[in-house]
């Protein structure tokens, strides 16, 4: 009944972090029609950390001194550079190319776990990590390969912001076993929620784009909304998710962003092509042999 409930639990927050992160980028756009990319990486951060701080307050005190380091390292990988690089890449690049991109993370979460941390793995989930990784690169060709062509550099900063989640996934498998997803999440914040917190409020001038830019306020919410949701309330089930499922599992979530980021940006103007549907399948079988065991 303990595995039925796993199995059950890890499918269940998949399917919550897709629709939260799929969502994430159409909010990015929103809020950059106000605010800069280094404003909305801050935000984003910023916003979360208040939220997570009547939890840190409360575990801060059992993390043991020698994790500090460990701690701030994932909250820098794992959210706070993320989220400056992928705010800065939807200035150059649609909200589906991004959601698209980002889907490579699987494939460098395997690759860190096998060259750095002796994660084994069966020879059919390498095949569906490169199956559900053409599938992400057929969906992007779909849409025209001229439009990321045109915006390479841009498409840059996510691949380095999916290296970087993929690292941090493999340092919260292998070295923080022993720590609750809560205290992962909320003590992580700490280290990169008040340095983005004055930043803010002392080297941007945030307060005067709110008093003079319309819509800045209506913007602000969608920040408000994508901090709470996309980066505190995913962050933990994403944390929980690496802990009760293997890595690559926990990354697979980035397959299926696509197809949500697809949706919100056809409803917002961006183009859908016929194509997606085929590439669409690909990504889901390759989901399914990502996560295959052997009987």
């Amino acid at each position: 009944m303990e595995g039925k409930k796993i199995f059950f639990y890890k499918w269940a927050i998949l399917v919550v972090l897709v629709i939260i992160w799929g969502s994430s980028y159409i909010l990015m756009k929103r809020a950059l029609g106000t605010f800069s990319p280094m404003q909305v990486g801050a935000l984003r951060i910023a916003i979360a950390f208040i939220f997570l701080l009547p939890i840190a307050i409360f575990r801060f005190k059992k993390v043991p001194v020698k994790l500090i380091k460990l701690f701030v390292l994932v909250g820098l990988l794992g959210s706070g550079i993320p989220a400056f690089l992928f705010a800065i890449a939807q200035t150059g690049i649609d909200s589906q190319i991004a959601g698209i991109l980002n889907s490579v993370a699987p494939l460098f979460t395997l690759l860190i776990g096998v060259l750095f941390f002796r994660y084994k793995t069966k020879w059919f989930n390498v095949l569906g990590v490169f199956i559900g990784l053409a599938g992400a690169i057929g969906l992007l060709s779909a849409g025209g390969m001229s439009t990321f062509d045109s915006n390479l550099s841009f498409g840059i900063y996510i691949i380095i912001a999916t290296m970087l989640y993929s690292l941090n996934t493999n340092l919260i498998k292998t070295y923080l076993k022993e720590v609750d997803a809560l205290t992962i999440t909320s003590v992580s914040f700490v280290f990169i929620g008040i340095p983005c917190l004055v930043y803010l409020l002392a080297g941007t001038d945030i307060v005067h784009r709110l008093n003079h830019i319309p819509g800045a306020w209506t913007n602000l919410g969608y920040m408000i909304i994508l901090a709470a949701f996309g980066t505190a309330l995913a962050g933990v089930l994403y944390n929980y998710l690496i802990k009760i499922s293997s890595v690559i599992f926990a990354a697979s979530v980035t397959y299926v962003i696509p197809i949500v980021a697809v949706i919100w940006g056809s409803l917002d103007g961006e183009k859908f092509y016929i194509g997606y549907f085929l590439w669409i399948s690909l990504i889901f079988l390759g989901i399914y042999l990502v996560n295959r065991e052997r009987k």
